[in-house]
This record gives structure tokens, C-alpha cells and sequence, in this order.
């Protein structure tokens, strides 16, 4: 996975075991392997990637564990979920403002800042749906790699993750 820089990696750790220890939630060894593999990463990996990358450091890690994990993560306010994709939820550490940019042919994300998205007004009629957490753009279309497989008539690259079963939030 395309690991993210130290410093925002050590940022992101510090916050969760802030926040962990004001809500009660123990930080296992576990919990915090997961943690660090997906604040280590600007991949959005889904959990199957999480825990192929854990299980490499620590072979009796379970996916349940990794599912259970992000979720807990996503309940504390740590992670946001990208999605629903066509193969699954995915998950970011990035609590910063930006965007995504996605492909619609081999499924890679990616970060991107804009002040000009993040200025953007939203309209009035989303008033009478509700409020308003958080917005961000999705950026959909075909990445460097893929309009080059498509220009030599190749294949498409293998997908970035794996397929994995439904879960819904």
C-alpha cells in the first residue's frame, strides 16, 4: 500500500489513543496494528486489505477483529467510510478537509485538496432533508494507468483491493 507520510501517521495515533481513553475503549495490540496500517496508508483500503497487511506482522489477527476494529473506529469519530463501492465500504483515516478522486475501472482512490470544492455552497433544499454533517466531492473517472491499458488495448490493471462481501453501516 502507498503509505502516507510519518508525521500524519504519528498525528493520527496520538488522536486515537486521546480519544480511546476518553471513551473507555482499550487499545489492544491488536486494535492498534489496525489503526496503524490503515493511518499509514493513503490507499483507502477495505477491512480484507487492513487485514492482509496485519496478519503479515500478526499471523492470529482475525478479519472479524479488522472488521470490528474499523467500525469501533468509525463510531469514535477516527475513520469515515468511502462508499458504498462496488466492492465494499472503504475506509480513511484522513480527518482533514479534501475530496476524492475515484476510478470507475480498476477502483483506485485517491486524496485531493480544493478550495474551491471546499468553499462550495451547498443549496437551500438540503434543508428540508435534514443537516448537514460533512460533505466532500467524489471525483469519478479513469485513472493515468487505466487510459493507458485502454490506449495499448491491454487489460485493465488489476483491481486495488479486493472483493469482499456487503456490510452495510
Amino acid at each position: 500500500m502507498r503509505k502516507s507520510e510519518s508525521n500524519r501517521s504519528e498525528l493520527r495515533l496520538e488522536r486515537l489513543k486521546t480519544v480511546a481513553k476518553e471513551a473507555g475503549v482499550k487499545l489492544t495490540h491488536q486494535r492498534l496494528e489496525i489503526f496503524r496500517e490503515l493511518a499509514g496508508t493513503e490507499e483507502h483500503p477495505d477491512a480484507e486489505a487492513i487485514f492482509r497487511a496485519v496478519q503479515q506482522r500478526m499471523p492470529t489477527v482475525s478479519l472479524d477483529t479488522v472488521y470490528r476494529t474499523l467500525w469501533k473506529l468509525h463510531d469514535l469519530g477516527l475513520v469515515t467510510t468511502l462508499g458504498p463501492q462496488r466492492d465494499g465500504v472503504r475506509f480513511d483515516a484522513n480527518l482533514a478537509p479534501h475530496h476524492h478522486y475515484v476510478c470507475v475501472r480498476c477502483g483506485l482512490v485517491r486524496d485531493f485538496e480544493s478550495e474551491a470544492l471546499d468553499g462550495l455552497r451547498l443549496p437551500d433544499a438540503l434543508k428540508k432533508l435534514g443537516t448537514v454533517i460533512d460533505a466532500h466531492v467524489e471525483v469519478r473517472g479513469r485513472c493515468a494507468a487505466c487510459q493507458a491499458a485502454e490506449a495499448s488495448r491491454d487489460p485493465a490493471p488489476k483491481p486495488k483491493r479486493a472483493p469482499r462481501e456487503d456490510r452495510t453501516p
